[in-house]
């Protein structure tokens, strides 16, 4: 909603109504103020809910004080959360972190923040309880993480090291430059994720998809392009994604063999636009950091 109109005093309408909704979501205005009305209720439930932010206080909403708002009105389960840029941040994912830490799994800050510590804290829980271990909070996710609420509510977080313990955080974003990119709508996705998801792990990275790039690939990155198997490719080594659990042994292989000419260039196959059950975006997520962890594995 950049560039929203104020809502202030006096104003009526389905968007008081939804600010009214958020402000009774996070116990500032009684349920029965919900009336799409902005009276002195709304506007004193608008000035403490600044004050808790610790923004200027004032009893209209503006751009900032909507999306504060937002933010804080999220819960858990309400959107998919992963790892990207700009990082995920809200109510939501404060519920996550202090669940998963209260379950044993440290999340580093509890921060509401979803960054590289949460991630980690998010897989390890997700493959103890025999889940796809992608760092990504969705509905099978959030249903064990309810089904173990007598083990987490109320209960104190656990605190671990900040050491992030998967192949993506070693230095291997920031000491391999690679060109990611597709030549498909979902293949560009894919790699516009990579690269987003390398830089919200270490800003340093130099793993970029050819969208992000300001200049042309040079000589000394690797070529990566992410195709369906509809696709051709020529005279380059081609991978094919169909085993995750040997995937990075392959690409290691590729890479090796792509490093003997130049430009260096690998192809890697995905299986289709489809992982499992989910959507377009969540599976070229799931692509996505399946795709990059194993790279990291292959390099370092």
């Amino acid at each position: 909603m950049a560039g929203m109109d104020t809502i202030k005093r006096h104003d009526t309408g389905p968007a008081v109504e939804d600010v009214q909704q958020r402000l009774a979501t996070i116990g500032l205005l009684a349920p029965a103020g919900v009336d799409g009305t902005f009276g002195e209720a709304t506007a004193a439930a608008v000035r403490a809910f600044c004050g808790q932010r610790n923004i200027p206080v004032t009893d209209e909403v503006d751009d900032r004080v909507w999306a504060a708002l937002v933010d804080a009105s999220f819960t858990l389960g309400d959107r998919t959360l992963y790892l990207r840029m700009p990082h995920f941040h809200g109510h939501d994912v404060l519920e996550l972190q202090r669940a998963l830490g209260a379950l044993g799994f440290a999340c580093g800050a509890t921060d509401g923040i979803f960054g590289a510590f949460t991630e980690l804290a998010l897989r390890k829980f997700q493959l103890n309880m025999g889940l796809p271990s992608d760092g990504i909070a969705g509905a099978y996710t959030y249903g064990a993480i309810r089904n173990l609420h007598h083990s987490w509510e109320g209960k104190e977080a656990v605190h671990g090291s900040n050491h992030l313990g998967f192949a993506r955080a070693a230095d291997v974003l920031e000491h391999n430059a690679l060109c990611l990119f597709g030549t498909q709508e979902f293949t560009r996705s894919v790699a516009s994720r990579m690269s987003n998801l390398a830089l919200a792990t270490n800003p340093a990275s130099k793993i970029m998809s050819a969208d992000s790039l300001l200049v042309a690939p040079d000589g000394n990155m690797l070529l990566v392009h992410i195709v369906l198997p509809d696709e051709a490719t020529e005279n380059v080594p081609r991978v094919s994604f169909d085993d995750e659990g040997t995937l990075s042994l392959r690409l290691e292989t590729a890479i090796g063999v792509a490093d003997s000419s130049a430009p260096s260039r690998i192809a890697i196959e995905l299986p289709g636009t489809m992982w499992e059950d989910a959507g377009v975006g969540r599976s070229a997520q799931h692509f996505a950091i399946a795709l990059l962890d194993a790279l990291c594995t292959a390099l370092s």
